[in-house]
């Protein structure tokens, strides 16, 4: 099959691999579509957890190719999308319900080889069958929208907090239409993109503020700020919005020795709350029941579809700060 396959950091290739093959309680999907994550170009750029070589790709749809023996109640030809979350199981983590934090902690295009192919083998407990109405691009976007649910249980956000979210990105606009339906307040979107801030402000902010020109913030406070950039210059300003007893989410994903610098004192003083958000936590199915319902508009996220032979090119690019979601067109 073909595949694409980061060799080293700063090496993304084409290239035919061996196709893989369904094992006992296993199934393989044939990819229709794959999303480019930023954790992807974490992975290109040697910044994350990742293995080399690996074949990327963790938010994705398809239909089943073959079933592997003992799988039930799925069938070749069935509309699908998967959760990547590989955990063990077994560790104190994953029985008390905090898989991600799994002590062998997994997952496909991350650790495992992924689905920037054209076909991928996946758990058959972790394949979710789609409805025929949903495409297959909204279908792709469940893992992400996994990621942000994770978020939101982590955040607790009360009913008319206010919230300053940096980051107007696909995920961010994720995170905008989610605290606005779980009863944000006020809510301040901060980006470089007057496009992405128009979107922002149709999907649920209620004030968008260019990052060139941040007067508007000057000497404000909020009951939550929440970081969608992952740029440490961006997060160590984010922390200097927090009001008394608020509550700071780091969302983006950083490069894994990134550091920043934050007063502890302030913390102690003000009663901060400091929360991360590490990808999924069983929380697959709840998004995928959310999107399912149409409770979040995600096609109209969707920037650009490429095909897997222009996905190195892609890679190894400029990130254009006006594109939202990139999705691969498989086959």
């Amino acid at each position: 099959m073909r595949a694409l396959v980061i060799e080293k950091p700063h090496r993304a290739v084409v290239k035919e691999v061996p196709d893989p093959v369904a094992g006992a309680g296993e199934v393989v999907i044939r990819v229709e579509r794959v999303g480019v994550c930023g954790t992807d170009f974490h992975i290109y750029e040697g910044e994350f957890l990742s293995p080399y070589p690996i074949i990327p790709g963790h938010e994705f749809s398809g239909t089943i190719h073959e079933l592997g023996e003992g799988v039930e109640g799925l069938h070749v030809g069935d509309r699908v999308t998967a959760d990547p979350s590989l955990f063990c199981g077994r560790c104190v983590y994953c029985l008390t319900n905090r898989g991600n934090q799994c002590e062998d902690w997994g997952a496909l295009g991350n650790t495992a080889d992924g689905s920037m192919a054209e076909y991928v083998k996946v758990p058959v407990r972790n394949v979710v069958r789609i409805p025929d109405a949903m495409s297959m691009a909204t279908a792709a976007f469940i893992e992400p929208m996994a990621c942000v649910v994770h978020a939101m249980n982590r955040l607790q956000l009360q009913a008319g907090h206010s919230v300053l979210l940096f980051g107007a990105g696909a995920m961010g606009l994720q995170l905008v239409q989610s605290l606005t339906r779980l009863g944000a307040s006020r809510l301040t979107v901060v980006d470089v993109s007057d496009r992405k801030l128009e979107l922002a402000r149709t999907l649920g902010a209620t004030e968008a503020v260019n990052a060139r020109n941040k007067t508007a913030l000057n000497g404000r406070k909020f009951d939550v700020v929440v970081d969608a950039t992952g740029i440490p210059a961006v997060i160590e300003e984010a922390m200097t919005y927090l009001g008394k007893t608020a509550k700071y989410l780091q969302f983006g994903v950083t490069p894994k020795d990134a550091q920043i610098r934050v007063n502890p004192f302030d913390i102690y003083h003000r009663d901060w709350t400091i929360l991360g958000s590490m990808a999924i936590n069983h929380t697959f199915l709840p998004a995928f029941e959310w999107v399912k319902e149409g409770r979040v508009q995600l096609e109209p996220l969707v920037s650009k579809v490429i095909a897997l032979e222009e996905t190195p090119d892609f890679l190894a690019k400029p990130k254009d700060p006006e594109l939202l979601k990139v999705q691969i067109r498989i086959g």
